[in-house]
């Protein structure tokens, strides 16, 4: 096993937990600390110890047994005599394999107990529906870096890459995003996203500052605003204020795993004209004495 820690400590939740408080504790920490996003020394060991733990507690009966007998239930002679694990009696039996749900549980007459479990690492493809971004640390398979730009990424493209001498057709579903690993029939594609100077990516949300003029964020009005699909007509209320936030949405990056789209924060920023005329300024003295 990979660590004696306590399973809820490490996900930093309580015994009481629901399923979902689980799923969501374990996303926040294995985005946290997955190896291609962070860098220390100790990455690799809590992205390991993240995983162990949410497939434990995720699991009803092995939530259970670990709930009653804490980490002995998974280890090599459990409770340290034979039959004394959680699913026990199997004391003076010639070995062999029990199942129980999820469970593969094998014994010997000898009181030797061990469960099998999955590779951590496969956990997080089956969580988040998509090939793992850090992959498997014993498959050797060919890895490739994969420059595209952020319409490529969002909206989808085909590429065609040159592997061990021979052209090949890939295609790129809309969707990825910068650290995104594609897994091929004999190869693996991790993508590199080109920032975009226009919109800031977040998950599958997208947000993008728009410059207002003064007189529009008082009076009100209609102006365009971009979205990935092009320009779009927003109706501004009188009086907005600056930083205030709309939100458009389904107008985000398309879900890659799964149907439907993020969503489109526009943020505006209240545009403060530097020279003013003579009138300008008479109306603005006037404005001011009025209010």
């Amino acid at each position: 096993m990979t660590t004696t820690r306590d399973y809820y400590d490490v996900l930093g939740v309580g015994k009481t937990s629901t399923a979902a408080e689980l799923k969501s504790a374990y996303r926040k920490q294995a985005l946290q600390w997955h190896p291609d996003r962070n860098k220390s020394p100790e990455a690799e060991t809590k992205f390991k110890e993240i995983n162990e733990a949410y497939e434990i507690l995720s699991n009803t009966d092995k939530r259970a047994a670990y709930d009653q007998y804490g980490h002995e239930a998974f280890q090599q002679g459990g409770m340290g005599n034979p039959g004394g694990g959680p699913f026990g009696g199997f004391g003076g039996q010639q070995g062999g394999t029990y199942r129980q749900g999820p469970f593969t549980y094998t014994y010997s007459g000898g009181g030797a107990e061990n469960f099998d479990f999955s590779d951590p690492f496969e956990i997080f493809e089956q969580f988040f529906g998509g090939a793992s971004p850090f992959g498997r640390q014993t498959r050797q398979v060919p890895h490739y870096s994969l420059n595209i730009s952020f319409d490529e990424a969002v909206h989808g493209v085909e590429k065609t890459v040159e592997i061990d001498g021979k052209r090949k057709t890939i295609k790129i579903p809309a969707g990825v995003d910068n650290g995104s690993r594609i897994k091929f029939q004999d190869f693996t594609v991790t993508l590199d996203v080109k920032p975009d100077s226009t919109f800031a990516r977040e998950g599958d949300d997208l947000v993008v500052s728009v410059s207002l003029p003064l007189t529009m964020a008082i009076l009100g009005g209609v102006m365009e605003v971009p979205t990935i699909d092009g320009e779009l007509k927003l109706k501004i209320r009188p009086g907005t204020q600056p930083g205030t936030m709309i939100r458009l949405r389904g107008e985000g990056v398309k879900h890659l795993h799964g149907s439907g789209r993020g969503d489109q924060y526009v943020r505006f920023q209240i545009k403060i004209p530097e020279k003013l005329t003579r009138r300008q300024k008479e109306l603005l003295e006037e404005f001011e004495r009025e209010s």
